[in-house]
């Protein structure tokens, strides 16, 4: 969590790019998680920031951390469904329906004859109730699924070979740079993000009568290389941000009279 937390706050800091939320090439380690990570050379509690290799294109960006794998995770396995249901909620801001009652569970793999997860969902599909949500969450989950329960890259799982290829609106994803750079076609990312900051700068959900705001903001992003200066000013100076909606004329009376005695 305190890796994700300095990540965050160095992208805000140095007015780096939206975008490089799942692109950054940097993270923040101390020695207990670089040992987690397979990173040599980092010693003692304190986090550092430390760059990851030109060769390595596992681990840039979020996707990359240890904290979202592990809360997307079932506590002894990997779960393709939550970790494609925060893709799809999270990061491109279509979140899914509810699943319907009385989903029998996955299988478990048989030691005897071991099955990859991928084998194991396909099956789950099968059910007609079930694959309209799941085609959609699924290869999203998949993408990421040479990550283990707690974000430690892997090859296989159970014995089985780990098979992360995934092909989505035509376009076929074969690693996890190709998912990042996937994520961030068009502009659902950033409409996202902006979505998502501007709730905490409110204190309340983006409504319906918001959107042309949240349009403004992701144009005026782009023009300015999708910086956070650019997204945060762009708030603070938003109708919504600068003015408050009175519930109702006595409420208007009232904050008419407190401006009156100021």
């Amino acid at each position: 969590v305190r890796e994700t937390e300095l990540f965050f706050e160095s992208q805000v800091r140095d007015d780096r790019s939206v975008p490089d939320l799942l692109r950054a090439e940097y993270t923040y380690l101390n020695e207990q998680l670089a040992r987690h990570y397979g990173v040599n050379g980092v010693y003692g509690s304190r986090f550092r920031r430390v760059a990851w290799p030109s060769d390595d294109t596992r681990r840039p960006g979020l996707l990359g951390h240890a904290s979202v794998l592990t809360v997307t995770s079932y506590a002894n396995r990997t779960s393709v469904v939550l970790r494609g249901k925060w893709v799809l909620e999270t990061l491109l801001g279509a979140p899914p329906p509810a699943p319907p009652a009385n989903v029998p569970p996955l299988k478990e793999s048989d030691r005897s004859k071991p099955t990859s997860l991928r084998e194991r969902m396909e099956q789950h599909r099968a059910n007609p109730v079930c694959a309209t949500c799941h085609t959609r969450m699924d290869p999203l989950g998949f993408a990421l699924e040479h990550f283990d329960a707690i974000g430690q890259w892997r090859e296989t799982d159970g014995g089985a070979p780990i098979d992360a290829t995934i092909a989505r609106d035509g376009v076929t994803v074969r690693s996890a740079k190709d998912f990042r750079e996937m994520l961030l076609r068009g502009d659902d990312f950033v409409r996202t993000v902006t979505e998502k900051m501007l709730t905490y700068a409110l204190g309340r959900g983006v409504e319906y009568y918001d959107a042309p705001v949240v349009r403004r903001l992701v144009r005026g992003l782009e023009r300015d290389q999708y910086r956070w200066s650019a997204l945060i000013m762009g708030i603070v100076r938003s109708q919504p941000f600068q003015m408050r909606r009175a519930s109702s004329a006595d409420e208007t009376v009232k904050i008419a009279a407190v401006i009156d005695r100021r």
